[in-house]
């Protein structure tokens, strides 16, 4: 590891202005977001030019993939903890450790899931009640995606380790070039330019998988050359049952909790399916779904790359036990991410029909954002300060507070009022309603629980 570098930022961290120290940290992440939206953004685009059941088929298959990814995040998030708390404890020889432990166990983890992924893929879309004509799309759509787990696995490692020790240009440069690899083959592989085979849906994933698969493999070799912070070796990636049972321990409620939000979304799908199919168009609404969720996702780039910025201030100054600094990091997040997002939403509400409209020449789909903007948007603030909470406790290593938050929000709240406003109410303007409504009150519980201060103590030794 490379002391200097990483023991100038920790100083910054612990002791420099929250703010400047925040931007600092946040606004690569903030580009490494917005890339990746632009990615999405631009995914939809072409396939909408193909129809809107080729434009459902990613937001179809990601569910399935998040639901399954979702598992490893929980230790990936458990090993976030471990490695900043030592670094703001200033034992980088245990960081180390700790990051090798992660990413070996990441690798066998991914290994076992994209061969399930592959081989279920068909039964779970039936699961989820997909459509018949978006299904076929969906299916080969998934299996790939599910084919290159391992690599997108690895690279989420490499994104967390370099994080936690405030390295957060490194990853942002490996991801924009894999993200514009992406949007450069995506077309060509699309649509079949210039002697390319022509794929459709499928070129999408296939550019995916391709993209993540590099990224991946520049990620590993810096991790193992000791170009950047961490530097993993044979010695750090041996299988350690001490080391394994305590990141399995802190991070199996984030994993429990990150995947039942995952198989909540899953479920949310086969609820807009259902919902939509009996009170208007399946596709239509779903097709409105997977273009707001690329909108909304466009406006979290900026909140959720101060959210992970905090994570990392977070975990280092609990970790040297600064715990009223980690609350003003926290208090301040909030405040930065409501006001983001409200400006967002402003904009999204007075431009919508322009902004549906550039992704799909469809009345159908521009007359149902019409619900989103009246019954969804306003809550898209509060999900930003319940994001922020969310992230503190995983960030301190107290993720059985993050399981209970999420689920509660997902489970407790927008599931059943989602599908029982939508019955109630006759429309698919109930499901949007019971949306936003979980947004609001998923705030205000987290926020009380913040408050509480319960998530101000380390989990690391000593």
């Amino acid at each position: 590891m490379r002391s200097g570098k990483v023991e100038e930022m920790r100083e910054q961290i612990l002791s420099g202005p929250i703010v400047k120290t925040l931007i600092l940290l946040a606004y690569p992440l903030i580009i490494n977001q917005l890339v990746q939206v632009l990615y999405n953004l631009t995914d939809t685009f072409w396939l909408g030019r193909l129809g809107r059941a080729e434009l459902s088929a990613p937001g179809t298959a990601w569910p399935l993939v998040w639901f399954f990814m979702s598992i490893g995040m929980g230790f990936a998030t458990a090993g976030f903890a471990f490695v900043s708390q030592y670094i703001g404890a200033r034992d980088y020889a245990k960081a180390n450790r700790y990051a090798g432990a992660l990413y070996s166990l990441m690798l066998i983890f991914a290994t076992f899931v994209g061969v399930f992924g592959v081989l279920s893929a068909p039964y779970l879309l039936r699961f989820m009640n997909v459509s018949g004509t978006v299904y076929p799309y969906a299916l080969s759509y998934t299996r790939i995606v599910f084919g290159g787990i391992p690599f997108s696995f690895t690279l989420f490692a490499f994104n967390f380790l370099l994080r936690a020790v405030g390295d957060t240009k490194t990853p942002v440069k490996i991801n924009v070039a894999t993200v514009l690899l992406n949007l450069l083959l995506d077309p060509f592989l699309i649509f079949g330019w210039v002697g390319f085979p022509r794929l459709g849906v499928t070129g999408a994933a296939v550019a995916t998988m391709l993209s993540n698969t590099l990224g991946s493999l520049v990620g590993g070799y810096l991790l193992f050359t000791g170009k950047v912070g961490i530097h993993l070796t044979p010695e750090t990636l041996k299988p350690d049952t001490h080391f394994y049972s305590r990141i399995f321990r802190v991070g199996l409620p984030s994993s429990v909790g990150s995947s039942t939000t995952a198989l909540g979304f899953v479920l949310l799908t086969r609820i807009i399916f259902t919902l939509g199919g009996q009170f208007g168009n399946a596709d239509v609404a779903f097709a409105t779904y997977s273009i707001t969720n690329r909108l909304t996702n466009f406006m979290f780039a900026f909140s959720n790359g101060i959210s992970m910025a905090m994570g990392t201030m977070v975990g280092q100054t609990v970790g040297a036990k600064l715990y009223e600094r980690a609350k003003a990091i926290a208090e301040k997040t909030m405040l930065m991410n409501f006001t983001i997002l409200g400006t967002g939403t402003i904009l999204f509400v007075l431009f919508r029909i322009q902004i549906f409209g550039f992704f799909i020449k469809d009345p159908a789909i521009v007359a149902e954002s019409a619900k989103v903007v009246e019954y969804f948007s306003a809550s898209l603030p509060f999900f930003g300060v319940f994001s922020a909470v969310n992230n503190v406790f995983q960030s301190s290593g107290h993720t059985k507070k993050s399981m209970i938050l999420s689920m509660v929000r997902l489970w407790g709240i927008r599931l059943p009022l989602s599908y029982g406003l939508g019955i109630l109410m006759r429309d698919t303007a109930g499901m949007w309603l019971g949306m936003g409504i979980s947004n609001v009150l998923g705030a205000v519980a987290a926020v009380i629980w913040f408050l509480t201060g319960s998530w101000m103590k380390r989990i690391i030794d000593g």
